[in-house]
């Protein structure tokens, strides 16, 4: 009898041990969302996805593990990064190459013909899905609507950044770099336009902005909100982009080796035209002017702008406001001055859509319906 017991003992044990052990995969099956990376199976083909590195905070280095300001941007090299992230290669099949290093307050024209040009390159190539760019957080939001414009392409194309160095314990890079690379081997990303992706969420590249100077949660859409969340090791999106990006615009840069000088005129209380009236002899094509409320210019500013009309460089009016749209003919008679309304572009984006529409055409009527559509 105690034998028997015995034995029936051992036989639920042996049973409870085997199912504990398939417990968690059980789980995973059913379920489809435990949060663990997907796992490694010959039947799931990965998808290719190319790391382009610029430098920034993702890459910056600090003097301790408690120097979340005051460290030092673009010290980390591409490949090092993509290897500090070994749960990268459950998801997809990635390689780094270093376009260049530097933190993203010296960006350059020269820096964003040759990152959308080396984007266009490896997209016409079939064993590349998507992209993602590291970048420095100071410029994203121009160098995602500058290649929302020029990027000729709808497959993925996903900027990310970090607000803290990788030498912080608190470094937010590395799954920032890994939420990226599940949006860019995604097909819920293919058209939706070039993307941003930083503290789990999800924005377009021609909206986003960054809304504060060192918080994790500082990229944000004014108004109209991002455009999802990366959850369960997968992208949601709940709304897109109304505005034509990328293979749908008219914006080539393959045979451009610089861009129309463009500069921002910055409104304020007692403004004068000093800043605008050295520009224009500096040879700017197009001003942006950044006016208080629905794009105001002061009376002491129209005369001087005007003139820099007259004189051949286009003038768009936006706003310092951050959010809303700059009515055309609202506080000021852009017809009467064949001036340019910039819709709801924010100065610094205005600007880079300027810049690409003088490539194309000086007329401002044509102008104006590019920010329109884009």
């Amino acid at each position: 009898m105690r034998s028997n017991l015995k034995r029936s003992h051992v036989a639920v044990a042996t049973l409870a041990a085997a199912l504990l052990a398939v417990a968690p995969a059980a789980a995973l099956d059913s379920s489809g969302s435990s949060g663990a990376a997907p796992a490694d199976s010959a039947a799931v083909k990965l998808p290719n996805v190319v790391i382009l590195c610029t430098g920034g905070t993702i890459a910056g280095t600090g003097a301790s593990t408690t120097t979340t300001v005051g460290y030092t941007a673009a010290k980390i090299g591409c490949d090092t990064l993509v290897d500090g992230v070994p749960e990268l290669k459950k998801i997809g099949n990635v390689r780094g190459e270093q376009v260049y290093q530097i933190a993203s307050e010296s960006l350059l024209n020269e820096h964003l013909l040759k990152l959308s040009k080396r984007i266009n390159e490896l997209l016409k190539q079939d064993d590349v899905d998507g992209i993602v760019v590291t970048h420095g957080t100071d410029t994203i939001e121009e160098t995602s609507y500058f290649l929302d414009l020029t990027v000729k392409s709808k497959k993925p194309v996903v900027i990310v950044g970090a607000m803290r160095p990788s030498t912080a314990i608190s470094a937010d890079g590395p799954i920032n770099l890994y939420n990226a690379v599940l949006i860019a081997g995604s097909k819920e990303a293919v058209g939706k336009g070039v993307l941003v992706s930083l503290n789990d969420q999800i924005n377009a590249g021609r909206e986003v902005t960054k809304t504060n100077t060192s918080t994790a949660d500082t990229f944000r859409t004014p108004d109209l909100g991002m455009l999802g969340y990366v959850q369960d090791n997968k992208p949601h999106f709940y709304r897109t982009s109304t505005r034509l990006n990328t293979a749908d615009t008219e914006f080539d840069v393959t045979g451009l080796d610089s861009l129309p000088q463009v500069d921002i005129v910055y409104g304020y209380a007692n403004e004068n035209s000093i800043a605008l009236d050295a520009f224009v002899r500096a040879g700017a094509k197009g001003i942006v002017h950044a006016g208080p409320g629905d794009g105001s210019v002061g009376k002491q500013m129209v005369d001087p702008l005007n003139a820099a009309r007259k004189a051949g460089v286009i003038v768009v009016r936006s706003s310092r406001v951050g959010s809303g749209i700059i009515a055309r003919n609202g506080e000021q008679p852009d017809d009467k001055y064949d001036w340019v309304a910039s819709d709801n572009l924010n100065p610094q984006k205005a600007r880079i859509l300027l810049e690409l529409a003088l490539t194309k055409t000086s007329d401002t009527k044509a102008i104006q319906d590019m920010f329109w559509k884009y």
